[in-house]
């Protein structure tokens, strides 16, 4: 359970960050004259009759040292005066990046329960660090806040049906090109091999091998669920193979051609050489594609 909390979280997080993000920008004063901790504290107030579902709000020094007790709707978490928080990634990521951020889950000190902590940096008017103002809510309500609306999960669940279909229609185009590929290769006996028959097999089954990459792809993605977007890598893995299939079938077949016309009709074989440069072209293509990712992912 805890599993699929943290996935939807992931999936979602830009979200909740954005909301919370915006009602600290709107409720609390920041590089303004004259900020106080009661400026503070009523702009607090008010967020929290727009998100009663939070566990507690504090309020850290400069120096990472929470000023007073936590204010929360439950007694009980009222508390952690002169607490050190120097060491929590929420303050010291929000102090470096100058920012608010939104923290990755984390068992509560509250509650037990997994939770997430926004925070954000406050300066005075000569920007300088002020104060750190942060609010724990539990991972279940902030599922909550960032849940879809009725409209957008029937639209939701209307997509996977229509991308398990189409993932199921060309599964059985790569089991029916599959099969036919074994069926050609088993026809063929050792002391009667046809080279071109093995030519064709091969690019049957080089095929059959990219539309299941790519039947894996959108099975995974969009009916799974299962993100990428934080690390690129396993939809760029599917997309150089899917690709990459496609060029050896094609040059499989370039290479076929050039015997073919090279014994049986050799002034076509400028025909192959046409293919042959497309294959070139396609592996120009692919390698810029991946110059471009690797730079993108090393900003």
């Amino acid at each position: 359970m805890f599993i699929k909390d943290i996935q939807r979280f992931s999936d979602a997080r830009y979200k909740a960050r954005a909301y919370l993000c915006y009602l600290f920008s709107r409720n609390l004063p920041n590089k303004l004259p004259g900020v106080s901790l009661d400026g503070i504290k009523a702009g607090l107030d008010k967020i929290a009759h727009e998100i009663e579902s939070f566990d507690a709000f504090y309020v850290l020094d400069s120096n990472g040292i929470q000023i007073e007790d936590s204010m929360s709707l439950n007694k009980e978490y009222c508390a952690g005066k002169g607490e050190n928080r120097s060491n929590k990634a929420y303050y010291y990521r929000a102090v470096r990046e100058k920012r608010c951020i939104l923290s990755d889950p984390y068992p509560s000190t509250l509650t037990n329960e997994l939770c997430v902590t926004a925070s954000t940096p406050i300066y005075d008017e000569k920007n300088e660090l002020k104060f750190v103002v942060c609010v724990d809510i539990s991972l279940d309500n902030v599922l909550e806040l960032i849940a879809p609306g009725v409209a957008e999960g029937y639209f939701g669940k209307f997509l996977k049906c229509i991308y398990s279909a189409f993932a199921v229609a060309l599964f059985m185009v790569s089991a029916f090109l599959f099969i036919y590929g074994v069926s050609r290769f088993l026809s063929n006996s050792l002391m009667n091999i046809n080279v071109e028959e093995m030519f064709e097999t091969t690019i049957v089954l080089t095929l059959a091998l990219a539309i299941f990459d790519l039947v894996k792809a959108i099975f995974e993605e969009e009916v799974l669920g299962k993100s990428n977007q934080n690390d690129d890598t396993d939809h760029n893995k599917t997309m150089v193979r899917f690709i990459g299939s496609i060029i050896i079938a094609l040059a499989i077949e370039a290479l076929m051609l050039v015997f073919k016309f090279a014994i049986t009709a050799p002034d076509h074989i400028i025909n192959a050489i046409y293919l042959i440069a497309g294959v070139a072209m396609l592996m120009v293509a692919l390698s810029i594609y991946l110059i471009s990712v690797k730079n993108k992912a090393s900003k």
